[in-house]
């Protein structure tokens, strides 16, 4: 009876071992489970961002109001017979909206 005793015993150990220290234990499984969930995050937003970038380039394709937008905003271009008008002042501060 003391050497079925003591193998059970044993055999508790071994197994307590494995699963608190051994390869593929509690803690590395806890730990692998997080990496998955920071790795899916992050997929989420690339897909996010790809969406939109897939969106402008449709966009872009399809018509040229797109294109004569970002030609405005980023080239600062004008179409003929318009007049550009620049306002030029400080940028307001936070404190001075409330005033």
């Amino acid at each position: 009876m003391n050497r079925l005793l003591l193998a059970i015993l044993a055999l508790l150990g071994l197994l307590q071992y494995r699963l608190w220290v051994g390869e593929n234990s509690l803690p590395e499984s806890f730990q692998l489970q997080e990496q998955i969930q920071l790795q899916q995050e992050s997929n989420a937003k690339l897909l996010e961002r790809n969406q939109v970038l897939k969106e402008e380039i449709l966009d872009l394709r399809r018509g040229t109001e797109a294109i004569e937008e970002r030609a405005r905003n980023e080239l600062g271009m004008v179409k003929q017979g318009e007049t550009f008008f620049r306002v030029v002042g400080e940028p307001q501060r936070d404190g001075d909206i409330n005033r």
